[in-house]
């Protein structure tokens, strides 16, 4: 599996991106412009990524606005959603308020921190990534 993590903060990278190898190849960047870019690239390769875990508090481009961009990108692309990449929030930010922007922005899945590692990969297997 090709995986995008997107996380601004040292110490959640670190941990998250070294979780998440176990389960593929795991780029990592640090604000929400880069992730576009590494996003668009892999498009362009044909080497899409299958996963985005995406911070939601961002400096200048949040996790909401990444979201956003990555839909448009698929609909331009002609990405059907059954074919779309899958989208974990992972944030400190649980209010309801939040996790609803985040589903109506067509996330997949939202994933509080900190990251509990054993529901992480339930969320995983639940939404089909992982046998």
């Amino acid at each position: 599996m090709k995986i995008l993590l997107v996380e601004d903060d040292f110490a959640s990278r670190k941990f998250m991106g070294k979780y998440l190898s176990r389960f593929g190849d795991c780029d990592i960047t640090v604000d929400g412009k880069e992730a576009i870019d590494a996003f668009v690239m892999a498009l362009t390769e044909n080497n899409p990524y299958q996963l985005v875990c995406l911070d939601v508090m961002m400096p200048e481009m949040d996790g909401y606005q990444v979201l956003s961009e990555i839909r448009q990108i698929e609909a331009k692309q002609g990405i059907s959603e059954d074919k779309a990449v899958k989208v974990i929030m992972t944030t400190a930010l649980n209010e309801e308020k939040n996790v609803k922007k985040a589903f109506d922005l067509n996330c997949t899945a939202y994933s509080a921190k900190p990251i509990n590692t054993e529901k992480f990969e339930i969320l995983l297997k639940k939404i089909g990534l992982i046998p």
